[in-house]
C-alpha cells in the first residue's frame, strides 16, 4: 500500500481495531516507532479502551532542532539532524536501500550480539519495501511528542537501554514527566541496546508480565 504510511494513520487502525473487537481495558506494548503509535493513540482518543501502557525505547523527537540547548536535546533524544533524516529517506529510495538499512540495524545491537542475530534482525527489516520505510521513518522523525507525554494519565511502564542507540536520558526524562510510571533500563551487559527484548528475552518478558500482574 502506497499511502497512509503515517504515524496518525497506524493509530488510527489500532483504534478501529479495538473498536470493531470491542475490546477494553487493553494493555499495549509499542517498540520504537511502536510506541509512537501508541503515543498518537492517546494523542488522538485519550486513554479510551486502555488500562496500561508500555513505551520501549523511542524517544519524544527524533529530528534535532539547531536552535536547542543542550538540555532540550538530551530531554528529547533527538540522534538525527533533519538533513540526515532526509538523506537516509533517500538512500532508503535507491540502489543504497539495503546497505544503509543494515547500517542502521548494526548500530542498534550491543556488541555481544551474535552474526546470525544481526542477519534475522536485517532480513526482517528488509521484509517491508524499502521506499516505504522511507516515507514512514520521515514522519516518525518529524513527530514531536513532548506535550503528549506529560498529559498521560494511565499505568505507564518505560523500558530502555544504556547502551541504546536512543540516548537513554530521554527514556529517563519521559518517566519524569508521566507520574507514576516506572523506568527500567537494561546495562549493556544485559543486552541493553534498541533490541533488548531480543538479546536478553528473559529479562525483558520477566518484566513485562510483573508489570501486567
Amino acid at each position: 500500500m502506497s499511502y497512509g504510511l503515517r504515524i496518525s494513520r497506524l493509530s488510527k487502525d489500532l483504534h478501529e481495531l479495538l473498536t470493531e473487537l470491542d475490546l477494553n481495558e487493553v494493555a499495549l506494548l509499542g517498540h520504537s516507532m511502536g510506541s509512537c503509535v501508541i503515543l498518537c493513540y492517546l494523542d488522538l482518543f485519550g486513554p479510551e479502551r486502555l488500562s496500561k501502557i508500555i513505551l520501549v525505547d523511542q524517544p519524544a523527537f527524533v529530528a534535532s532542532d539547531p536552535h536547542w540547548t543542550q538540555q532540550e536535546l538530551e530531554e528529547a533524544g533527538a540522534t538525527l539532524t533533519a538533513q540526515q533524516v532526509s538523506d537516509t529517506v533517500a538512500a532508503l529510495r535507491g540502489k543504497e536501500a539495503e546497505q544503509v538499512t543494515r547500517q542502521v540495524m548494526d548500530g542498534m545491537v550491543t556488541r555481544h550480539a551474535t552474526s546470525e542475530l544481526r542477519e534475522w534482525i536485517v532480513q526482517c527489516n528488509l521484509k517491508m519495501p524499502r521506499p516505504f520505510a522511507g516515507t514512514l521513518l520521515y514522519n516518525l522523525c518529524h513527530s514531536d511528542w513532548r506535550d503528549v507525554i506529560p498529559r498521560i494519565n494511565l499505568p505507564t511502564l518505560i523500558i530502555g537501554g544504556r547502551a541504546s542507540a536512543m540516548p537513554w536520558k530521554s527514556q529517563e526524562w519521559i518517566h519524569r514527566q508521566i507520574k507514576g510510571s516506572q523506568f527500567e533500563i537494561f546495562e549493556e551487559s544485559e543486552g541493553g541496546q534498541h533490541f533488548m527484548f531480543i538479546e536478553n528475552p528473559e529479562k525483558f518478558n520477566r518484566l513485562v508480565m510483573e508489570y501486567l500482574g
